[in-house]
């Protein structure tokens, strides 16, 4: 869906219609002229390494091609050869667990990224022409800390959802080349905001789930993984995938890019540098999601102890900070249901209350009923 108007001071939907659209809408859609008057329109990269000036952020490193060809002599290193042969094996994806990483502010990313400081700083081991970086997931609370004036920039209420803002959102820097694995997210619906630089998103429907081979190995709550390189697949080894129907955007700055849920995605910059906001938004369906999602965790993380402790490396993404044990996963999955069953009876009563007196024999009836489920 695309509404572009005439005037580009006047936005096509008041908050209350966006917020219709986006809860009813089964595919993707481009919104136009809805952030013209963000303050966070202005976020390049520039303007955020002012304002982060100094502050150490992890950068996730990664090859632009394929190509095994000679590489100059400074990258012929144990990594460089290690990170070949594991990570594009195959013409697999590029996991994050099988990528390297670096820490380093903003501005030193912006001198990397157009050719300064070479042989020099955080970066110096890293060919611009052979790698891309890439800050992804990068939660506003975290990052800005005690800047939390900023939060205020980005406006999720023009979208219908009132008092959500940068605090509920993540940040994305990345050079060309940079990209996220093909994957669908378990809980809620995503809307992106397109600052700086243009990404390309490749999206599959959730009833092509059977033709991208999904995974949970790398576990990340929230993320399930294909096994596939989307836009360079072994189609001798993942046959199935020719029966995916892909939509491809192009997603230009000022633009705002709705994502269902459950839609699978694979994101690359296309631009020599991109930036861009993003903000999950929660459905009714994620309370039986999370404790999908518990149970998974519980079967990794009792897998993984199984398995050689020497690789068990790539079982978990980087995202989540450690191993769990048994205890603190049952733990975790007893939470999921409570809520989810709370969820539920919440739910019946409010539902309940609003026939009033004269179905007050029914609503005791249907309690009594639902707590032999719980």
């Amino acid at each position: 869906m695309r509404k572009e108007n005439a005037d580009e001071h006047v936005k096509p939907f008041p908050p209350e219609k966006a917020k219709e659209i986006i809860l009813s809408l089964q595919q993707p859609a481009v919104f136009c002229n809805m952030v013209f008057d963000w303050p966070a329109r202005h976020w390049n990269a520039e303007h955020l390494s002012k304002v982060l000036h100094g502050k150490q952020i992890r950068f996730r490193m990664g090859l632009k091609s394929t190509d095994t060809g000679t590489t100059k002599n400074h990258l012929e290193t144990v990594f460089s050869i290690y990170l070949k042969l594991c990570s594009l094996n195959s013409a697999g994806p590029q996991f994050e667990t099988t990528c390297h990483y670096v820490e380093a502010t903003l501005q030193e990313f912006l001198d990397w990224n157009c050719g300064q400081n070479r042989g020099s700083g955080p970066f110096r081991d890293y060919d611009h022409s052979q790698f891309w970086a890439y800050a992804d997931y990068k939660y506003f609370v975290n990052l800005f800390e005690s800047k939390t004036d900023v939060f205020q920039d980005v406006m999720w209420s023009d979208f219908g959802f009132p008092g959500r803002n940068g605090r509920e959102s993540t940040l994305w820097v990345g050079s060309q080349g940079a990209h996220t694995p093909c994957h669908l997210d378990s809980y809620g619906c995503n809307l992106v905001f397109q600052v700086q630089g243009r990404k390309r998103w490749h999206l599959f429907p959730p009833e092509d789930t059977p033709f991208l081979y999904p995974t949970r190995i790398p576990y990340e709550e929230s993320s399930v993984f294909s096994k596939i390189n989307v836009v360079n697949p072994d189609l001798k080894r993942f046959p199935q995938f020719q029966k995916a129907e892909r939509h491809m955007v192009t997603l230009n700055p000022g633009q705002v890019l709705f994502v269902p849920r459950h839609w699978w995605h694979y994101v690359e910059s296309i631009d020599p540098l991109t930036v861009s906001i993003n903000s999950w938004i929660e459905l009714e369906e994620d309370h039986q999601a999370r404790v999908e999602e518990a149970i998974t965790r519980v079967l990794v993380c009792a897998l993984k102890t199984a398995e050689d402790p020497h690789n068990t490396k790539a079982w978990l993404n980087p995202t989540e900070v450690e191993e769990t044990s048994y205890e603190t996963n049952c733990h975790y999955l007893n939470g999921a249901v409570s809520a989810l069953l709370d969820h539920y009876r919440t739910s019946k009563e409010a539902a309940f209350q609003m026939l009033g007196g004269n179905g007050e024999h029914t609503k005791r009836e249907k309690l009594n009923s639902s707590s032999k489920f719980g």
